[in-house]
């Protein structure tokens, strides 16, 4: 896809907001609150990226929000006020271009915070337009949401004026400067609307990117009705990050997370010990056979939702080179999750807790982190520009 040309080799830095810069280190991390990350913090800390290398910037998801993360929205076209304002943004927006990155952006049409005005609407009067905009099985209290968590609604986007809302919100902050999206939970809206928000956006934005997170891992067979990807039940069968799923948006989507490829890696590597590099290559080449040359899977070691590459290859951060000189010699995008290049890890695994496991994953950015390692970074950035300038 010529049009999205700028991203084929782009090195990304992926942050969650609250996480990244300008957090309080007094509150607890351990618990799912807002630290104060926020985007005012990111801008300061640009030279660090430049100093990196990196290209691209990925951003968690800034619309005004009930959960530190970003996920849980109340607002589409409003920024979170503990993240910043949209003059900040703005701001963040043109000092990245100003240094010659891009910046993306999670985009999250799935669902939205039970505490959205338009959803409680729907949940107050039954008479109301806002109704239609959800999955109600009996109203007002059964209704279908992003898998089995009732707090985060299911937004009918089939239903033509909340797919009309979602798509122009979406062009809202295109219109900042975005230069594209990560779509959270592309396996949640029908291939149909997916269809029809590239179209649309692309009309209007036509160099902006678009990658989906398709990802079935973990999921039971009760939440595949709050699943709209085709052949669902397939492949749910044949595995969450199985080929087949990741090829069912071609030509729908740019492309989608690798997490096929992450696995490749992560099972090599991190589980099986193997140490001849060329063994694994082949394997990644084999997956990749199977896409066309355009269609874009960005590879990334771990992210939010799951456990750091480093704490599953047991804190051997020889094993972490070895993967990360494999990810950065493949042809698509690579992304690095924040602070993995100061060696962040985590003390238990997020599959240890019943509730907010997560936050293993997504501890506060250690600035004082692994100097080395850093370095080691900054040097494997350079040769893979030097590999596809």
């Amino acid at each position: 896809m010529a049009e999205a040309s700028w991203f084929k080799h782009t090195v990304i830095y992926h942050v969650l907001i609250d996480r990244f810069a300008g957090f309080d280190t007094l509150k607890p991390v351990d618990k799912p609150v807002f630290l104060g990350g926020n985007i005012p913090a990111i801008i300061k800390r640009i030279p660090y990226l430049k100093k990196l290398g990196v290209e691209t910037l990925w951003i968690s998801p800034f619309y005004k929000t009930t959960v530190y993360h970003g996920y849980h929205i109340t607002d589409f076209l409003e920024v979170e006020p503990r993240f910043g304002t949209k003059k900040d943004l703005k701001e963040l927006i043109k000092t990245i271009h100003d240094n010659n990155m891009f910046i993306i952006a999670d985009f999250v049409p799935n669902h939205c915070s039970r505490y959205h005005p338009f959803f409680q609407e729907a949940q107050r009067k039954k008479d109301s337009p806002y109704v239609e905009w959800f999955y109600f099985k009996k109203w007002p209290n059964e209704y279908l949401s992003f898998l089995h968590f009732p707090e985060i609604p299911k937004i009918n986007l089939d239903h033509p004026p909340a797919k009309e809302y979602i798509i122009k919100a979406a062009k809202h902050w295109l219109e900042l400067g975005l230069d594209g999206f990560r779509l959270d939970h592309v396996i949640g809206p029908s291939h149909k609307f997916w269809s029809i928000f590239k179209r649309e956006i692309k009309k209007e934005f036509p160099n902006v990117i678009l990658i989906g997170e398709a990802w079935m891992e973990g999921i039971p067979f009760s939440d595949l009705k709050t699943i709209r990807v085709k052949g669902k039940y397939w492949k749910w069968l044949l595995g969450s990050s199985s080929d087949s799923l990741l090829k069912s948006y071609i030509g729908i989507l740019d492309g989608v997370l690798d997490f096929k490829g992450q696995q490749i890696i992560r099972k090599n590597i991190c589980e099986k010990g193997i140490v001849d590099h060329s063994l694994i290559v082949e394997e990644l080449n084999k997956h990749y056979r199977k896409f066309p040359k355009d269609y874009l899977l960005p590879l990334f070691l771990d992210n939010h939702d799951m456990n750091r590459f480093l704490f599953e290859c047991k804190n051997n951060k020889d094993k972490l080179k070895e993967a990360a000189r494999i990810q950065f010699m493949v042809e698509q995008p690579v992304i690095i999750y924040y602070g993995t290049e100061k060696g962040m890890s985590q003390s238990k695994s997020i599959w240890s807790e019943k509730m907010h496991g997560d936050l293993y994953a997504r501890q506060p950015m250690i600035w004082n982190g692994d100097r080395e390692l850093f370095k080691f970074y900054q040097e494997l950035i350079q040769s893979r520009k030097r590999l596809y300038k």
